[in-house]
């Protein structure tokens, strides 16, 4: 019977460092992309013409309705076969950012409706057209109105992160994964990984609770 070593792991750490850098990019990109797609997202569904409102329901909607692996494939594989080639990395960013704008949407959408009514009345009385209303006075309270939400969000995302390793990107679980097919150690380095990402966790919910409290200081 194999007892566990840990040692193992400390001769592959430079391999789990890079997988660890590589989720740290992967998660911070797609987080942003989302947060700013979902924006246009829930601006697109309130206040876009039939032509464009319509369509991006339906975007969200199968978005929301499908896998995050099967639209991770539907990317990476199923559209080199009609000649777009997007690399791994780019594939990764664009199925995380596209399903979580999505959730954001949604969730803007409803951030952006709780906003008083009152405050666009007060802007178009400054002198605000709607677009500097939207810019200036209803998005920026949206925003701050539904950050918990939205943080919520991002630590999903972190989580989901680990699902880019099937298209053979070198973040925390393929770096893993590469270790154990070298050692025959899967509970040494699964249980590492799992820690790294408990850790990228615990600094995330801090960085969202220090924004927090900072957006509330303002108020």
């Amino acid at each position: 019977m194999q007892g566990l070593d840990f040692t193992v792991v400390f001769a592959y750490w430079p391999l789990l460092a890079e997988g660890l850098g590589w989720t740290v990019v992967l998660s911070v990109t797609s987080a942003l992309v989302s947060v700013l797609a979902g924006i246009g997202f829930a601006l697109l569904v309130l206040y876009g013409s039939a032509l464009v409102r319509y369509p991006i329901r339906l975007f969200m909607w199968l978005f929301m309705g499908t896998p995050l692996l099967l639209q991770l494939f539907l990317i990476y594989f199923g559209l080199s076969q009609i000649g777009i080639d997007i690399p791994a990395l780019g594939a990764g960013i664009i199925a995380l950012s596209l399903h979580f704008a999505v959730y954001n949407a949604d969730i803007f959408q409803a951030g952006i409706l709780s906003v008083d009514r009152g405050q666009t009345e007060a802007a178009r009385s400054l002198g605000f057209g709607r677009h500097r209303t939207l810019v200036y006075i209803i998005v920026p309270q949206a925003v701050r109105n539904t950050l918990p939400a939205v943080g919520s969000m991002m630590i999903a995302l972190l989580k989901e992160s680990a699902i880019v390793s099937m298209i053979g990107i070198a973040e925390i679980v393929h770096s893993a994964q590469l270790a154990i097919s070298e050692t025959y150690r899967p509970f040494e380095f699964y249980l590492t990984a799992a820690v790294l990402y408990y850790i990228l966790n615990l600094i995330l919910e801090a960085g969202l609770r220090r924004i927090e409290g900072k957006v509330e200081l303002s108020r």
